[in-house]
Order: structure tokens, then sequence, then C-alpha cells
């Protein structure tokens, strides 16, 4: 099936108990024991529930995946999917340009249980190699990166994990899978603020996990299990509503993500744009190779701090806000926002600067996003 025929026929479609074509919400905590003696498949909600199995099984089969796990945010999936796997005396290697929730854990937690670890450019196949160690037992990327859309060649570099005997994980909250399905591209774990895009409506909190390996799936439940940090049913519910239009959701946001993109670049204070579906970005030809579009984000650098405090402060219709993928687009300041954990040396190293703005694409008219931007960022 094509892909926009997967996300409304993946075998969760309907109640079989009624034909209602919803799932329907299992609020219960606990479930009667017909044999204490017989395993079932629920016994509390913790351990599982019918309403997030539905959801799992959903993600899990839009990755090709075979397992699929729902957390109550993107950080806990992103944290169970590595305390899965780490030991005290492990090492990982982390992407140097990601999400700063990721950054902020790797770099305030990790530590404190034995587990050490580097950060290194994944874009550069030779950095990427010198940082790994005998003892590295994960490679975590994110591709494209959180805020300047890096990209990493998820094919090598998971082949380079391999060679290293690394687990290798990665977010795909950019791309979600309407996009890029990295477990086809020989990666062990996929990870997804679900929050973003596979809701897509700014109105919940959620994380997921997906493998195709059987091995991994018990470690990755066994840590959602014990931690508990699992999605509640409702959430569970308006997540697999939300995902039922990520197909067209995607491709209506990402057209207009290009269009400002190629519009922006022409603007005199604007110093760059960061998106990779324009031709001669670094890693277009990359991402072009392993995806099936460039995604709905983008980023962009005017040239003085004081543009930076006006379009915050006169955009009308982009949302300043934390966040992205909903329909209505969003304009982040990282600096202060998803990357104020960063220290603002590391910042400035990886070229996160304080004349950065993230933009995600909502379905709003692109003409209109364009002029609000530029109306809000010229001083007269």
């Amino acid at each position: 099936m094509k892909f926009e025929t997967l996300l409304l026929h993946t075998g969760n479609e309907f109640d079989p108990a009624t034909g209602a074509l919803s799932a329907p919400i299992q609020n219960a905590s606990t479930y009667r024991q017909a044999d204490p003696f017989v395993r079932q498949p629920f016994d509390y909600l913790r351990s599982g529930n019918p309403t997030r199995r539905a959801l799992e099984n959903v993600v899990a089969a839009l990755e090709g995946g075979t397992r699929g796990f729902a957390f109550a945010s993107g950080m806990a999936a992103v944290t169970a999917s590595l305390l899965g796997f780490l030991s005290k005396g492990d090492h990982v290697v982390f992407s140097a340009d990601l999400y700063g929730g990721t950054y902020h854990f790797a770099e305030s937690f990790l530590g404190r249980y034995g587990v050490e670890h580097t950060f290194a450019d994944s874009t550069d196949l030779a950095a990427l190699g010198a940082a790994f160690r005998p003892e590295t037992k994960v490679l975590f990327l994110e591709s494209p990166s959180n805020p300047l859309l890096k990209i990493t060649d998820v094919r090598a570099a998971a082949a380079l994990g391999r060679k290293h005997g690394a687990f290798v994980i990665i977010d795909n909250t950019f791309m979600s899978p309407a996009l890029m399905r990295p477990l086809e591209l020989g990666v062990d774990v996929v990870v997804h603020s679900a929050t973003k895009f596979l809701g897509g409506h700014s109105d919940l909190l959620a994380g997921c996990v997906v493998t195709n390996t059987p091995g991994h799936a018990e470690k990755i439940y066994a840590v959602q299990n014990l931690l508990g940090g699992v999605l509640p049913p409702q959430d569970a519910w308006l997540l697999m509503r939300g995902i039922k239009t990520l197909a067209v959701r995607m491709k209506a946001q990402e057209e207009t993500a290009a269009s400002l993109a190629k519009s922006l670049s022409g603007v005199p204070w604007v110093k760059r744009v960061h998106y990779p579906g324009l031709p001669g970005n670094p890693g277009h030809d990359i991402l072009a190779g392993q995806a099936s579009g460039f995604g709905a984000v983008l980023s962009v650098e005017v040239d003085t701090v004081e543009r930076v405090k006006r379009i915050i402060e006169k955009a009308h219709l982009w949302s300043i806000a934390v966040s992205l993928g909903g329909v209505e687009s969003i304009l982040s300041y990282p600096a202060r926002m998803s990357h104020a954990s960063v220290p603002p040396a590391e910042r400035e190293k990886l070229g996160i600067t304080d004349t950065l703005f993230r933009l995600s694409a909502g379905l709003e008219a692109a003409e209109d996003l364009f002029e609000d931007f530029l109306q809000a960022g010229d001083i007269i």
C-alpha cells in the first residue's frame, strides 16, 4: 500500500467489537483476571492498555517496524530508548547538533549513572568514526538536526555504528514516517516527539519509539513498564486521530516551507536560510536520496538582535512559541527556547546564534506568512 492508504488501514482502524470507525478509549487502570495463573494481554495500565496498544501498532506499521511504544512525552521516549541499552561504563556518541532536551539529558544525567558521551559532527563520517570507543554502546542521530537542519547520511552512519558494535537510534521527528523510514536505512530504533508532526494540532504531549528487532523491543518495553512514563488512553486516541491526516498535512506544510525558504533567501536582511530543500544547501542531495521530501521546518538567520526583537514583537500570523509541527505556523527562538539549556559558548560553536529563528510552516497560505514575517522584520 501507498503511505497515504497505510495511514488509514493499519489493522487498527475500527473497533472489532462494534464496527465503530474509531478505536475506543479504554480508561481502565486495572483489568479483571479470569485466572491469575494464565497471563492475559492486559493487567495494569502502566503495563498495557488497549487504546495505547492500538496506537503503538499504528506507529509501528507506519515506520515499517514490528513493535511500537507510546510515551508521555518525546523526552520520555528519547530517554527510554537510551536507557534500554546502557549500563555503567558504556559510552554514547551523539550527533553534535540536536534538540536541547536531548543535549541536557546527556550533559546533566548520563554521567550520574557512569555513562560517558561524546558529541560528534555526524555529517562528517570521518569525525563521527573518530568518536567511537571500544565501550561505545549507542550511536544517537538526529537528521535533519534541530535547529540548523543539518543532514546526516543515515545509511552510512548506521553502517558505521554496526561496524563498531553500537545500537543505532535516530530521532525522526522532523521527517516523520511520511517522508523518511530510518529502519529501512539500517537504523535499529526510531524515536519521535509525537507532540509535533504525528499529532499535528498542538493539543497533546506524546513520544513514540519503534523497532523491528524483538530483542530491542524487549529492552524498551522493560524501561517503559518499569519507569511508567506511558501515554494516557485519551492522548493515545487523540494522537491516532491526528495521524490520519499526516500525509496531507506534511505535503501542504512542506510546500509552504519550500516557498518560504526561497522567498526569504531574497530578503536583504536575512543573512542565511537553512533548509535542505534548497538546491545547493548542504545535505540536499543526501536527503533526496534517503527521504521522499525535505520537511516543513527551516531556520533563518537575520542580521541583528534588534531585528529579532522587532520580529518577535510585530509578527501576527506567526505564533511565537516552543514546539513545531502543528497546523499553525510557529516561530521559535532557539537561543531562549528549545536550546536555552545549551551553554552560550556551545551554542555559538554550533551556529545557534542570537539572531537565529526556527520556523515551522503550518497550513496558512505561504504568501501571507512571508508578508507577515517581512512586515515584522522591516525596520523603518
